[in-house]
């Protein structure tokens, strides 16, 4: 679907989804206090206080809120159509399998880390009555919710939880090619993630950082700005950086070209691929389709797996976050003559350069195992 035609969808399905909710009788919930358009969301009002309280620290875009973002990434895109056509088992999707089997999956190499996460939720999960695939997809809604400058996440609630344990080998790693990933999402999706939609997803690097990619440095951000929803990381990933290591190096990890940022070599080779260099380009500075294009594919990741027939919609009930703060830049000592193009149809946007001296990103600490 071409992007300015897919962009009017998005807003019209915007202003009907906000016209059809004036117009919708809501029901009052059993706790006296809210009210909502199903009488199936009103349970996640609950939740979503318990979290924000307990833990993401009364509302911010912590290290938990990061995890909890990569943790619904890596329950969804578990499923393979292509295995299940072989008469194999493919996975659930979005079934909340990695928390589940978290003694099995979690052990899966590209998983490596989100024990952490995994155990940090499993409190909520257990005081409340929400399936646990319902949980995770909403538990990163509203850990992004916390991030200036984000898109409100959709929140759906009715997923059937898995019954056994997705299989190994299908959530991509940060050493694998660009055919390798966009092959893994095209299977994921029936063919609907294809390499454009694949940059779009990769908008949520925009408030990550790495934990186990380099064994020997935790809590390193994708960006200098990992606690805003902003387009710093479409700018940082263009900027000049050491060569892939060598021998002894850490496999999936590209030096950036600032001291405390991490960059992964898949998202460095798909800003640079021929297929995807001039839409990663895009995103420079253009905030709207940052929160747009991500919330798009959101919705669907969310959901991958499931029978959305089968599902209530309850994205009202994440809060709208706080609009956007600051403007693409290039980082402090740095200019366009730091940048390696990579789009050959469009020049690199113009940007200001912060001011003072070059300076290093600090690390996020590690989320708190016991702030459940």
């Amino acid at each position: 679907m071409a992007l300015k035609t897919l962009l009017s969808l998005v807003s019209v399905v915007a202003a009907l989804q906000g016209a059809n909710a004036a117009l919708t009788r809501r029901v009052a919930c059993p706790d006296g206090k809210n009210t909502a358009t199903n009488a199936a969301c009103c349970q996640l009002f609950a939740v979503r206080d318990d979290l924000q309280e307990n833990l993401f620290h009364g509302g911010q875009c912590t290290a938990e809120a990061h995890e909890a973002l990569r943790l619904t990434f890596h329950d969804a895109i578990a499923i393979s159509p292509a295995l299940e056509a072989q008469g194999k088992f493919g996975g659930g999707g979005a079934d909340g399998s990695i928390a589940i089997f978290s003694d099995i999956e979690t052990n899966f190499h590209p998983n490596i880390g989100l024990d952490e996460v995994v155990e940090m939720q499993k409190p909520f999960i257990a005081r409340h009555n929400l399936s646990v695939a319902d949980f995770i997809q909403f538990a990163g809604a509203i850990g992004v919710s916390n991030c200036a400058g984000a898109p409100q996440l959709s929140a759906f609630v009715g997923r059937k939880d898995a019954t056994q344990p997705a299989p190994d080998g299908l959530v991509p790693e940060p050493f694998h090619t660009p055919d390798q990933i966009f092959d893994r999402l095209a299977d994921a999706s029936q063919g609907e993630f294809d390499p454009i939609l694949t940059v779009w997803l990769l908008t949520a690097h925009t408030v990550a950082a790495a934990n186990d990619v380099d064994p020997t440095r935790s809590g390193l951000p994708f960006d200098s700005t990992p606690e805003l929803w902003d387009t710093q990381f479409f700018v940082e990933t263009q900027l000049r950086g050491t060569s892939f290591p060598g021998s002894g190096g850490n496999q999936g990890e590209v030096e950036s070209a600032l001291a405390g940022e991490l960059r992964l070599q898949s998202d460095h080779t798909i800003a640079r691929d021929s297929r995807t260099a001039c839409e990663w380009q895009s995103f420079v500075g253009n905030q709207t389709k940052a929160q747009q294009m991500f919330q798009f594919v959101f919705h669907d990741l969310s959901i991958l797996g499931q029978d959305i027939n089968q599902l209530v919609d309850c994205t009202e009930v994440v809060p709208i976050p706080a609009p956007p703060v600051g403007q693409a830049h290039f980082p402090a000592g740095l200019t366009h003559a730091d940048i390696e193009q990579a789009c050959a149809d469009t020049p690199f946007p113009t940007l200001p350069t912060a001011p003072g001296p070059k300076t290093s990103v600090a690390s996020i600490p590690k989320p708190n195992v016991n702030s459940s």
